[in-house]
């Protein structure tokens, strides 16, 4: 099935939270019969009800499937969900929002992927091309369905497009112009099952690119699927004019951006301009505040092992006080405590924060139970000394005590902005 073929299609979008509200609002335009599933009763879907979106939520029930000939599903919701697989037992074509929204764009693709960087990667992306005088548009995981774009988007405009592994775990057609791969560490075990599931996923990123496409990988990493030009990049490669954002981690980013912006045609001066203004996004070691010496820094997005250690990284001439701990990922947490270095401290909070504890105490970290992100950075407020850093870097998903990692990093941010 094509999306040409939608007319007279009957339509299922399971998930009706952010990407899945998107795609119900496109296909409502497209199909004959389109039904929105979510297993949130308190969902508020009245708009999708107004464009004619019939809305179920509840249980799951296979009847939902009767009578339908595709599923779109959201990237929250997993593949062995009753509805997921039962649609795949009857053979029914089951789509991700990011694969109906590669079918119906025209536009050429730059997508993003990796465990840590995609989003400050990809808005840096942005920022190149509009440097550049070209026009852009930033989606996906970022925060702005792919295809809420469809219908709007200026034909000319290149879309750069953050992919997750949740979003890349159900595409057949997508084929960016140019991939990119910034780097592969653990993380999602909890819900890929292993390792190696969850680097396939990211890896089909890869997979239907032409010779005539960009393969930007790190240097040295193995090999990928598809047939595109291989293109590497590494941190220490020279650039057209040094990030304005900190960190090691962030200049291996600028690389990447830098090698996948060339690869679609953009001048070494927009990328330099680019370079030097760009300041970062929410999140993403973004300095909330100084105060009486001490940097207070948000990095909520630190939802992973490997994220933590590159925020750690970032301070090497400061103690820094770090906050961790929420939802784990079935991550070993071990590897934190080599990043820590004389002087710095923990305050663990969360469902993890006994196994963090565990494991930074073995290796002689001192860590503090807080139990709450307040009460955390209270104590660290208390302890913190000029010249030092309260880092909210939790290696840990939000979901035990915030809605996501959004509402995590505004907590601690309004928290820090109030204090005396």
């Amino acid at each position: 099935m094509t999306a040409t073929d939608l007319s007279g299609r009957h339509v299922l979008v399971i998930g009706l939270a952010r990407s899945g509200k998107a795609a119900a609002e496109t296909l409502v335009r497209r199909a004959e019969r389109v039904v929105g599933f979510d297993r949130d009763e308190s969902l508020d879907a009245g708009r999708l009800s107004e464009l004619g979106v019939e809305i179920r939520l509840g249980r799951e029930e296979e009847t939902l499937l009767k009578g339908i000939d595709l599923v779109v599903k959201s990237p929250g919701v997993p593949g062995e969900t009753p509805l997921v697989a039962g649609a795949r037992d009857r053979g029914l074509p089951v789509w991700s929002e990011i694969e109906l929204g590669a079918r119906l764009l025209p536009n050429p693709v730059l997508g993003v992927t990796g465990t840590n960087g995609k989003t400050t990667t990809s808005e840096l992306l942005g920022a190149m091309f509009r440097a550049g005088g070209r026009p852009v548009e930033v989606a996906g995981n970022v925060g702005r369905p792919l295809t809420s774009l469809v219908d709007t988007a200026s034909a000319d405009a290149w879309v750069v497009c953050e992919l997750s592994s949740f979003q890349l775990e159900d595409v057949e057609t997508l084929a960016p112009r140019t991939a990119v791969l910034l780097n592969l560490a653990p993380d999602h075990v909890d819900r890929h099952g292993t390792f190696e599931a969850y680097a396939q996923a990211k890896l089909r990123i890869f997979e239907r690119q032409t010779t005539g496409d960009a393969a930007v990988v790190p240097r040295g990493f193995g090999p990928i699927p598809g047939a595109a030009r291989r293109v590497e990049f590494a941190g220490d490669d020279e650039l057209p004019a040094e990030p304005r954002i900190p960190g090691p981690h962030n200049r291996e980013n600028a690389a990447a951006a830098t090698v996948a912006a060339r690869s679609a045609g953009l001048e070494d001066a927009a990328i330099a301009e680019a370079l030097r203004t760009f300041e970062g996004v929410p999140h993403r070691i973004e300095l909330v505040r100084e105060l009486r010496g001490v940097r207070y820094v948000n990095d909520s997005k630190a939802t992973n092992v490997a994220a933590t250690l590159r925020a750690l990284a970032s301070f090497p001439g400061s103690r820094v006080h770090v906050i961790l701990g929420g939802r784990g990922k079935n991550e070993p947490y071990e590897p934190l405590a080599a990043a820590f270095k004389p002087g710095d401290r923990a305050y663990v909070i969360g469902e993890a924060a006994d196994r963090i504890a565990y494991a930074l105490t073995a290796a002689r970290v001192p860590v503090r139970p807080a139990g709450t992100l307040e009460s955390a950075l209270a104590a660290a407020v208390a302890a913190a000394e000029p010249a030092d850093v309260v880092l909210l870097a939790p290696a840990c998903a939000s979901f035990d005590q915030f809605t996501d990692f959004e509402e995590r990093g505004d907590t601690f941010r309004a928290l820090v902005e109030e204090l005396p």
